[in-house]
Formats: C-alpha cells, structure tokens, sequence
C-alpha cells in the first residue's frame, strides 16, 4: 500500500475564520521556520492569566522576556535526530520556534509575575497591582 502525503496547504484554510486568524496572526517567520502555539488569556479580580499550549517542551526551551511593558515568549522545539528505526508516515506535531508577545497594561506588579510549565501548558500569572487604577473619564462634548 502506498501513502501519499497531503498538504492541507495546498487546499487552504479549512474556514473563513482560519484564514483571517492565519492572514493577521501569522508572520512569514512562522510560517517557514516555526509555529504559533494557542493562546488563553483570562482576567480575575487580582491577575491576569495566559496559557500556551506547548507540549513535548522542557522548562529551559522556553524563554520570558518583559521590556517596557511587552512580555515576549519565545521557545524552539527541535524534531529529534533521524532514527533508523522509525519509518514516520506522517508527522503532525508542530516542531520549530514559536514568538508571542503581549502588551500588558500599566496596572500590573511586574516583579510578581510567575511562570510554570506542567502537562504541556506553559503558565503566566500576571498579578494586577491594586495601587495603579487604569480608569480614566472621557468627557462627551
């Protein structure tokens, strides 16, 4: 029996939303040498939180940056050296590097931020620093 590989590039995006989120989302970048790993971002009442979904990374693959007020996540998981013993008929996970960045806003403590990485979801809790209010009235003329 034969394989042939299919490209689902050759035949776009599955959906409308698919294309746009890939159109705005994507950088060429990622699109050659790399991935853009799925985003959670949630608010409560004390922090912000952001989940990325990246599984098969170790710990040290990952790289946290923050600089005036951008938080920059980067991270390469590599595809293992060729093995004489496997014959790979199709390979669907994502290998590469990955870049998100997010821009955070003025009411947080950033010397509280936290990271962890468990189950394949790397973890930032970006707790909210209750002494800077972000509110501001826009008077209507």
């Amino acid at each position: 029996m034969n394989l042939v590989k299919r490209n689902p590039e050759w035949f776009g995006p599955a959906s409308v939303d698919a294309f746009f989120d890939r159109f705005f989302n994507d950088s060429l970048q990622e699109q050659k040498n790399g991935f853009s790993p799925k985003v959670d971002i949630a608010e409560t009442a004390s922090a912000f939180e952001i989940q990325v979904a990246v599984p098969g990374f170790s710990k040290s693959d990952f790289s946290i940056d923050l600089k005036d007020g951008k938080l920059s996540i980067s991270g390469e998981r590599k595809l293992e050296k060729e093995n004489k013993e496997k014959n790979f008929i199709s390979i669907q996970t994502e290998y590469g590097r990955f870049f998100k960045s997010f821009q955070l806003p003025e009411n947080i403590n950033e010397k509280g931020i936290e990271a962890t990485y468990e189950n394949g979801i790397l973890a930032l809790s970006i707790p909210k620093d209750e002494t800077k209010k972000v509110e501001s009235k826009i008077a209507v003329k």
